[in-house]
């Protein structure tokens, strides 16, 4: 919020009533510089990254803490019971916890703007039969408890009376995932969004189909004849819909995930056991050197060579990391065949092209354009961002410039251009891919979604004044 308006806010604040007693929640959170929002701890809402708090609820929330100009807290729940008791109870101003908008909910709560779709999926184990339906089956079947899979169900049933199932209050549907790929559970439902994120994880696991109709996501508030924080709420969503901020944040989180390639991941997971332990120390040395992450580097050897130290590609590149002549001279590399001295080189060359990446450019898209650099070469990376801002697009955001690397190939963009040519379409699946086998490489090493610790227990919060 710009410095007039906030002035404005105060000046009306003290001027009617004490803000202490107002019952307009906007006004409470402009003056205690706060905003609080309950959130539940995975993959698609809230977790803590390699840079720090991450997952598309946490980045919208902080984007409107932002344009509010106040702090962010968010407060984890143990499970779903506990957002919805959280909202109900005013623990948060809201909740912003992948929830969807569904009838039942409606009736006690208030929700803000839809903001993704997604589809209610059954999955099963590969190694089992496909169900067809919901009449064919057969086994421990389980969802998260309080959840709109649950409501669905209960729907459903007056069409299949043979439908059972058991609500599970204490596991998340990641958990209930894991539990089905182990072959503990036949089925669980969860939703496409968290499914697309946790496949390329759990590789037995398959979706039947979806049970329902798509339905949308949105931010849990309390029923109130209060409107302040849902009007602005509601504002802040139709302002990022319409500049294309909330498609780069939902891209930012799943962008990477839409084409699975079983195959592919299966190989590489195959690779994780077979050869990356042979290389794995090398790899962490260069990132203790270079102040990166070693899991990142080792995406980047896979994906450049597969981890073979004497691989060769048709223009002349060599080793791990695929060093041109030049660059490994430069780096005082002199055998590029040479394991060791090839992860050096490449994460010292990277970390090269990271700190030349403009500083007003943010993560992870700061990381990402740095692995395009790394790809195309830094100069095609930087006329790139011109065509984007030529485009009226953002040359900060990775979602725009990979939408303009590939006119690098095209005559009548790239003859304007510093460095010319380029196949400017590379870049794009390499980032993707590199970004796939990072995400798999941080959870194989559990840390891709640390559990957060509150400074309080939940059942002692106290009320947002």
């Amino acid at each position: 919020m710009a410095l007039a308006a906030t002035v404005g806010v105060i000046i009306i604040v003290f001027n009617v009533v004490p803000a202490w007693l107002s019952d307009n929640t906007l006004e409470k959170i402009l003056l205690k510089g706060e905003l609080v929002v309950l959130t539940r701890n995975n993959p698609t809402t809230y977790y803590e990254g390699p840079d720090g708090p991450a997952g598309l609820e946490y980045d919208l929330a902080k984007l409107l803490a932002d344009e509010l100009g106040v702090k962010l807290r968010m407060v984890v729940a143990q499970n779903l019971s506990q957002v919805l008791a959280g909202v109900e109870n005013g623990v948060a101003h809201f909740a912003a916890a992948g929830l969807t908008i569904t009838a039942d909910r409606k009736e006690f709560f208030r929700f803000g703007p839809a903001y993704q779709q997604i589809s209610e999926q059954l999955v099963y184990n590969l190694n089992n039969p496909r169900p067809r339906s919901l009449d064919d089956l057969n086994g421990t079947f389980e969802v998260v408890a309080y959840s709109s899979h649950n409501e669905t169900l209960v729907r459903l049933k007056k069409q299949h009376p043979t439908l059972n199932w058991k609500e599970n209050d204490e596991l998340e549907s990641e958990d209930l995932l894991q539990l089905v790929a182990d072959e503990v559970l036949d089925y669980t439902v969860v939703d496409s969004n968290e499914f697309m994120l946790n496949q390329r994880f759990m590789l037995n696991l398959r979706v039947a189909f979806d049970i329902g109709e798509p339905e949308q996501l949105g931010w849990l508030f309390p029923r109130s004849e209060d409107s302040s924080l849902y009007d602005r709420v509601t504002e802040f969503f139709k302002k990022i819909r319409a500049s294309g901020e909330l498609t780069r944040l939902i891209e930012r989180t799943y962008g990477h995930t839409k084409d699975f390639d079983y195959v592919g991941t299966l190989i590489f997971r195959r690779h994780v056991a077979q050869r990356l332990p042979a290389y794995q120390d090398f790899f962490e040395n260069a990132a203790r050197e270079n102040t990166l992450d070693w899991r990142l580097l080792a995406a980047m050897g896979y994906q450049e060579s597969h981890w073979d130290p004497k691989a060769v590609s048709a223009t002349g590149v060599r080793g791990i990391m695929m060093l041109t002549q030049r660059t490994a001279a430069d780096l005082g590399v002199k055998n590029r065949l040479k394991p060791e001295s090839s992860i050096m080189g490449g994460a010292a060359y990277f970390a090269s092209i990271l700190q030349r990446i403009p500083a007003d450019i943010g993560e992870p898209d700061r990381t990402w354009m740095a692995l395009a650099a790394y790809n195309i070469g830094y100069g095609h990376l930087e006329d790139a961002r011109v065509i984007t801002e030529q485009r009226g697009k953002d040359p900060h955001r990775w979602f725009d410039v990979k939408q303009s690397l590939p006119l690098l190939a095209k005559r009548k963009w790239y003859k304007n251009t510093k460095h010319g040519y380029a196949r400017g379409w590379e870049p794009l699946q390499y980032v993707e891919n590199i970004r796939s086998y990072y995400d798999i490489l941080r959870w194989l090493d559990d840390t891709q979604v640390k559990k957060i610790n509150t400074p309080e227990a939940f059942s002692i919060l106290p009320q947002v004044p």
